[in-house]
């Protein structure tokens, strides 16, 4: 049972034939601390890199209802990316109703925590089959896999049955598996978990190196503009002596 907080008149684009489908339940992820850095890793590192496709949403920690009138048949996992979707539908909602969209998640990601862990290797697999999900992935960042028992898995719907991708050991060491879903290749580096482009032949950048790519581009570009300045101050000191 959810914890449904009070209906919000104010937002009509929660209500369907009358029923009230929560954006939010009002409690906090139960292992905020531990998960939250890693869900900013992961969920803006991917929405970056499908940004060009309008048919395309990634997200996390929203609610996806799987269930036409009962509101209370919801999942929310820790990332999930789906494609050939309304992005206006589901922003309309505030929430990802698999049948106003018309199909489930084509991938979702689940991050091992102490609290979660055997609903997710358990229940939340059984029903992430069962409502068709088409892949499932599940990471865990501790040193010895304490909460899944295995660093990274992979697993791909078929007919009904989920059934692992294979996952071995890349030339350095990293377990490495590829996901036909979003065509990248998902590596647990050291407890972090990386994506790689093979089409492209390079590592997506997370927030953070996305930011100091940047920072050092800005740098770059003012510093060239700052030879510039000099140059033509050269140039004119150079004309005014001629």
């Amino acid at each position: 049972m959810i914890n449904t907080p009070a209906a919000k008149p104010d937002w009509p684009n929660l209500y369907e034939n009358g029923i009230f489908y929560p954006d939010d339940d009002g409690v906090p992820l139960p292992d905020g601390e531990y998960q939250v850095p890693i869900f900013l890793a992961v969920v803006p590192t991917l929405r970056a890199h499908f940004a060009d496709r309008p048919d395309a949403r990634v997200n996390g920690n929203t609610f996806i209802y799987y269930e036409r009138g009962n509101p209370r048949r919801f999942v929310s996992p820790d990332c999930y990316v789906a494609f050939g979707v309304s992005v206006d539908t589901i922003l309309r909602h505030n929430t990802y109703r698999i049948w106003a969209i018309g199909k489930p998640p084509d991938f979702v990601l689940e991050i091992a925590s102490e609290s979660t862990a055997r609903h997710d290797i358990g229940a939340k697999r059984a029903l992430y089959a069962r409502i068709g999900m088409g892949e499932y992935w599940r990471y865990d960042a501790s040193a010895d896999s304490q909460y899944y028992g295995e660093r990274l898995v992979g697993e791909r719907l078929v007919n009904g049955v989920y059934h692992r991708l294979p996952l071995t050991p890349d030339a350095d060491g990293r377990l490495r598996g590829h996901s036909p879903a979003l065509s990248l290749d998902l590596v647990w580096d050291d407890g972090r978990l990386r994506f790689y482009d093979p089409a492209a032949g390079q590592w997506l950048r997370n927030y953070d190196e996305e930011r100091a790519a940047h920072a050092a581009e800005r740098a770059a570009r003012e510093m060239a503009e700052q030879e510039v300045r000099e140059l033509r101050a050269q140039l004119r000191q150079l004309q005014a002596n001629a």
